[in-house]
């Protein structure tokens, strides 16, 4: 049976609005797949803009954290060195050798022989200690006692009689050896003091100036400090410190029935003399 017109019409108009639908459907769908893309996309870069964002405050921080860390070791390092200012003010401007005193004695030894007792120091890492040549002559036993009581056995390492210097080594290298100073720049007048163990009295500190330099020694060579800082027998062998806390001598001998008249031979020539007896006994030089 044939369709009449107006079934036509029906149809066709039913036809064209399910397609419309479809197509109206269909961009409808695409509008909200692309709006939801957009949205994916821009999330995406709204959470990389984030993370970079993210990054750079965390590399300021940790070069902020640096630069703070720093800032706090150059500080800890001002005040350090600013400390080490202060000892060396209070020493040059007073009596006042505490801290000078309190660092420089650990590194002074009480040397006792079968013969007596004299005084060194530790010249360098390894247990090295220099005293004078006549506080080992003749012994044929010996003991080290360090500041903190404790007793070291000892051993020569060699010696020079000329400049009354003898290297020896103890059985610990746990102690801190004595910086040396440059005695070319050493001045009359400024102050000093001598630690040793004069009459046998441990680790005492007498304190003086020094009176002149390059005075001439027993052995005729003009290698030594006067000083007016009181020296007796164990004396001998100690150092002689300046307001650094370094050593500008070793301790040697004073005029017999005077009154503060001590020397002691240079730094620049315990340094020598020690450097050429450690080379001919072991090859090296220590200092």
């Amino acid at each position: 049976m044939a369709l009449q017109r107006h079934h036509k019409v029906i149809i066709g108009g039913v036809s064209f609005l399910l397609i419309a639908f479809m197509i109206a459907s269909t961009l409808f769908m695409y509008t909200i797949f692309t709006k939801q893309a957009a949205d994916v996309n821009d999330l995406n870069k709204k959470i990389t803009n984030l993370q970079t964002d993210t990054q750079t405050k965390l590399n300021d921080l940790s070069t902020s954290v640096l630069e703070t860390k720093s800032g706090l070791s150059s500080l800890g390092s001002q005040i350090g060195s600013l400390d080490s200012e202060l000892v060396k003010l209070k020493a040059s401007a007073s009596s006042d050798f505490s801290g000078i005193i309190g660092s420089a004695i650990k590194s002074v030894v009480t040397i006792k022989t079968d013969l007596g007792q004299g005084s060194g120091f530790v010249i360098a890492d390894g247990g090295y200690v220099v005293t004078n040549e006549h506080v080992m002559d003749g012994a044929t036993a010996a003991v080290i006692i360090t500041y903190d009581g404790q007793q070291h056995r000892v051993s020569k390492v060699g010696s020079d009689t000329l400049m009354d210097i003898a290297l020896l080594k103890m059985d610990s290298t746990s102690y801190s050896p004595l910086k040396l100073g440059n005695s070319d720049n050493v001045q009359i007048g400024a102050k000093v003091i001598a630690i040793g163990n004069p009459l046998g009295l441990q680790f005492s500190v007498s304190e003086g100036i020094v009176s002149a330099i390059n005075r001439p020694g027993e052995n005729n060579l003009n290698a030594y400090i006067q000083t007016d800082a009181s020296l007796n027998p164990g004396n001998s062998g100690g150092p002689l410190i300046d307001i650094n806390g370094e050593a500008i001598g070793i301790n040697n001998f004073k005029i017999s029935n005077s009154e503060s008249i001590g020397f002691a031979l240079e730094s620049n020539y315990i340094k020598s003399t020690i450097n050429e007896i450690s080379q001919q006994a072991e090859g090296k030089n220590l200092i």
